[in-house]
């Protein structure tokens, strides 16, 4: 099956981060696919990718990166498909930096941004773009929600049955 979101990794060793963006996409049957460029040591090979990208059926693209985290920006400037930026821990500053670096795009670049490390988040948000468009996809991702709601609601219930108690000395 055609890929339709693109998952782009500044290094693999970004991969542990991002295999929970592509478990998720995964679990809704999304057709993805996964790659490692890099802006600053490919940069041909990253704007090829993002120039190139809707006509090979791209419709999001997931880039994460860490430090500098040039990526989710090179990949905006040179295509017109939404791109959600996943800053990566990794770096002496804890991914603050990457963070940084990925929301502030200049006007006409955005670059849709998660927390740092939040790549369930952004195959969550590529899953509520793409369900725009498909109505089977809207109602999974509404089964979804629905799942997260329940799942709290029952943990809520289950830490009712323990008995916490404030003690004063």
């Amino acid at each position: 099956m055609t890929p339709i979101v693109s998952i782009i990794m500044g290094s693999t060793s970004d991969l542990p981060v991002m295999e929970k963006a592509a478990g998720l996409l995964n679990d809704f049957h999304i057709p993805f696919e996964m790659n490692a460029l890099s802006a600053h040591r490919t940069p041909e090979a990253v704007e090829a990718f993002a120039k190139n990208a809707a006509a090979r059926g791209i419709k999001v693209i997931i880039a994460a990166a860490g430090m500098a985290a040039a990526l989710p920006g090179v990949i905006a400037a040179n295509t017109t498909l939404p791109v959600i930026g996943v800053p990566v821990k990794g770096s002496v500053l804890d991914g603050v930096d990457a963070l940084y670096s990925i929301i502030q795009m200049p006007p006409g670049i955005p670059v849709a941004t998660v927390a740092i490390d939040g790549a369930m988040n952004a195959a969550i948000l590529a899953v509520q773009m793409l369900a725009l468009g498909d109505e089977a996809l809207a109602k999974a991702l509404a089964e979804y929600k629905e799942g997260l709601k329940k799942k709290i609601t029952k943990a809520n219930e289950d830490l009712k049955e323990v008995k916490y108690e404030y003690k004063t000395n």
